[in-house]
C-alpha cells in the first residue's frame, strides 16, 4: 500500500510516503555523482571524504540554506543558491547549487584550492 501524507497537511514540511506501514522520507537528489568519481580518480585521498559527503547528503531534508549550515557549520553559502564545502581538511573544494523546493543537489565543481580561486562559485 503507497499512501502520501499530502491530505494530512504536511507537504511543506516534508514529502514522506507510507509504504506498507513504514514511512519513508524524501532525501536530497544528487545531480551527477560522475563528477566526483573523475575527481577522486585523478586524487585518490579525496574519494573517501567525497563518498562519506554524497552519502550525508543523500539522507538530509534541506529546504533552506540555513538547514545546510546546520550540518556543515563550515560550508560558505555564496548566492544564486550555490554552496561551497571544504573536503578533506580544506585539502579540496566542492561547489554546489542547490534547488530547495525540489531538494536536488548540482554538483558544479569540485576541485584543488588553486582551480577553486580560478573560478567564480557563484557563477559555476
Amino acid at each position: 500500500m503507497i499512501k502520501s501524507n499530502i491530505d494530512k497537511g504536511k507537504f511543506w514540511e516534508h514529502i514522506t510516503l507510507l509504504v506498507n506501514g513504514i514511512d519513508v522520507l524524501f532525501s536530497m537528489r544528487i545531480i551527477a555523482k560522475k563528477a566526483l568519481r573523475e575527481f577522486w580518480k585523478r586524487h585518490p585521498d579525496a574519494e573517501e571524504p567525497l563518498l562519506a559527503w554524497y552519502r550525508e547528503v543523500e539522507r538530509e531534508d534541506w529546504d533552506t540554506p540555513a538547514r545546510v549550515k546546520e550540518k556543515y557549520r563550515g560550508a560558505s553559502i555564496v548566492g544564486d543558491n550555490r554552496v561551497v564545502f571544504n573536503v578533506k581538511g580544506n585539502d579540496y573544494r566542492l561547489v554546489v547549487k542547490i534547488n530547495y523546493p525540489y531538494r536536488v543537489v548540482y554538483i558544479r565543481f569540485v576541485g584543488t584550492h588553486a582551480e577553486y580561486d580560478a573560478i567564480a562559485a557563484e557563477e559555476v
